[in-house]
């Protein structure tokens, strides 16, 4: 597919513009959560952004600000499609699949297809610009652990036919074609194995479970803890996330193993129920606990070793879970105004 064949919303730069000041970088996936929060990033740092999307998952509303600049770019499309983009393209983020698990399991296949499909188109276009390209893969790639911490070595306890399996196996497979494209064809690659992030720009109905208690919270509704809320995840905020991909994306490799898979989250574990009874404190909630059944391979412990991330890039979290959740809530409590606003304007 060509770039004019292509749904681009009022690009305000040419796409084949090039200059000494700055990179041109495509972010797939660029209206999700992290990735609008990295289109933002790299605008202020003075790069071109081409914010590629099919809005299956995505918001315009994370976007807003960024539509009038002149060195940003909306394209509405699915990467499961091939695509072309004309001109120069130094850097390639490939966050473009659901993380959600209610979201990834609406439709299973096209999950699949995205890791899969999405990541070969993305590493040809790669390759046809010489670009590095970057895949946000995921700690779900580790299933359910039985050691923890877990390090890159961990190969990982997954069920390969459950209902999380679309994603997490996804992510599996487009591990193993970045890997091949790099040892088979020389393109430049980064994998990030991203573990819980939180921060502004969530999707109120994300369905995970820091959004999940503060929209509850928020709204005085019971908080739904699962199990008996002692399975433990660790939480990364998302600034410090977005530092450790950027570190990623542009680290050289001195070593001869950057394209191995690297660790990004927080190391800091943290139980269901210790993460809602600090989102009730915050919000001072008269919202309750209820208990529900545990979903089908849902991971009893989840918490990075990030060894190798500090000894490659340099990185390790610096917000503490407070620091992080407040501006978090502040900006649930914005939306959730804004809807109330716009309802009662509507009726």
């Amino acid at each position: 597919m060509k770039m004019n064949e292509l749904k681009t919303f009022r690009p305000p730069f040419p796409i084949d513009a090039s200059s000494d000041s700055g990179k041109t970088v495509l972010v797939a996936g660029g209206a999700g959560f992290i990735g609008s929060n990295l289109c933002h990033r790299l605008i202020a740092q003075g790069d071109r952004v081409i914010c590629l999307d099919n809005m299956e998952t995505g918001r315009f509303e994370n976007l807003t600000s960024l539509l009038p600049r002149q060195n940003f770019a909306f394209i509405l499309h699915d990467i499961v499609v091939p695509f072309e983009l004309d001109g120069k393209v130094d850097r390639i983020y490939n966050l473009a699949c659901p993380g959600s698990p209610p979201k990834y399991q609406r439709n299973p296949i096209h999950t699949f297809k995205t890791s899969i499909l999405g990541g070969i188109n993305l590493l040809e276009l790669a390759e046809r610009k010489s670009a590095r390209i970057l895949l946000s893969s995921t700690s779900e790639v580790y299933g359910d652990p039985d050691v923890s911490p877990q390090s890159e070595l961990y190969r990982g306890l997954v069920n390969t036919i459950g209902p999380r399996a679309c994603y997490d196996e996804g992510k599996r497979g487009a591990e193993t074609l970045f890997h091949e494209m790099h040892e088979r064809e020389g393109v430049d690659t980064r994998i990030a194995r991203i573990f819980n992030t939180y921060g502004p720009r969530m999707d109120l109905e994300d369905g995970r479970v820091v959004s999940n208690f503060i929209l509850q919270a928020c709204t005085g509704t019971d908080l739904t803890v699962y199990g008996d809320g002692r399975q433990t995840r660790s939480f990364c905020y998302i600034d410090d996330m977005l530092d450790g991909l950027i570190k990623l994306m542009e680290t050289e490799d001195q070593f001869g193993s950057i394209d191995d898979p690297v660790n990004l989250g927080n190391p800091e574990e943290c139980t269901m129920l210790e993460l809602a009874k600090i989102i009730l404190e915050m919000t001072s909630s008269p919202s309750k606990l209820v208990y529900c059944e545990l979903p089908v391979d849902d991971p009893r412990q989840r918490c990075p070793d990030i060894t190798r991330a500090k000894a490659l890039l340099g990185w390790s979290p610096q917000f503490p879970m407070r620091e992080g959740l407040a501006p978090t809530i502040a900006y649930f409590r914005h939306e959730l105004d804004l809807q109330q606003h716009v309802a009662e304007n509507v009726g």
